[in-house]
């Protein structure tokens, strides 16, 4: 199949970072797992498992969770995810979407709650789901436009 899209999608916080995966056809997003790291400024590995994942998905775009204000301004959140696109554009050599991400961690919490998952378990997932909404938001808005 030749025009199939995969499109990562990416939620990055201080010390994990959620991975989403569209299906070949780039219509639905997939939780793919978590990367964790025990420090913030050690991006390394996590670099490099997200080179992995792209080459093992054929992923042609990533799409990275910018996580402005409420007041749509540029925090220090939005900076190092900025920081992030520029190591991930160079390591992967892939473009890099930067995508509105307030409120998808509210969101991705709240499908948790509403799935039954407790409130000690749901840290577990909601970098993933995050990651999820992130490029199904992504994904839909390509199908629109």
């Amino acid at each position: 199949m030749t025009d199939a899209v995969r499109i990562m999608g990416l939620d990055y916080g201080s010390k994990t970072v959620g991975v989403a995966i569209s299906d070949p056809l780039g219509l639905t997003a997939q939780g793919v797992e978590i990367i964790r790291r025990t420090q913030e400024n050690k991006l390394r590995r996590t670099l490099s498992r997200i080179e992995e994942l792209a080459a093992q998905y054929q992923v042609t775009e990533i799409v990275l969770g910018f996580p402005k204000n409420m007041n749509n301004t540029v925090g220090e959140r939005a900076e190092k995810s900025l920081e992030f696109r520029d190591m991930l554009m160079r390591r992967t050599q892939l473009p890099v979407t930067m995508w509105d991400e307030r409120l998808t961690t509210v969101e991705a919490n709240r499908t948790l709650m509403e799935s039954g998952v407790r409130r000690e378990n749901r840290k577990e997932y909601v970098d993933m789901i995050a990651a999820v909404y992130i490029l199904q938001g992504y994904l839909d808005h390509r199908l629109q436009s």
